[in-house]
């Protein structure tokens, strides 16, 4: 392969390498939120910390949510 072909960007590449992390995100929101209550009582923290690991899924999961959208707009080729 000469640098040509090297530089040029490969968006299946790009998509299937973001997919991975969305998927990540996802998992990573999902078993924070299941979690939560057991992380709060083993480090001994107050319980409003519980919701703050419930909005950090949460958000996690809106990021995921946006990020898809974007990814499939993309694919699809519908920029309007």
């Amino acid at each position: 392969m000469d640098a040509r072909a090297m530089a040029r960007p490969d968006p299946d590449r790009d998509t299937a390498r973001l997919g991975r992390i969305v998927a990540l995100v996802i998992a990573a929101g999902g078993l924070l939120a299941i979690f939560a209550p057991a992380l709060v009582v083993v480090l001994g923290l107050p319980a409003r910390y519980e919701m703050l690991f419930y909005f950090a899924s949460l958000a996690a999961f809106v990021w995921a949510l946006v990020v898809a959208l974007r990814m499939w707009r993309n694919r699809s080729g519908d920029q309007g």
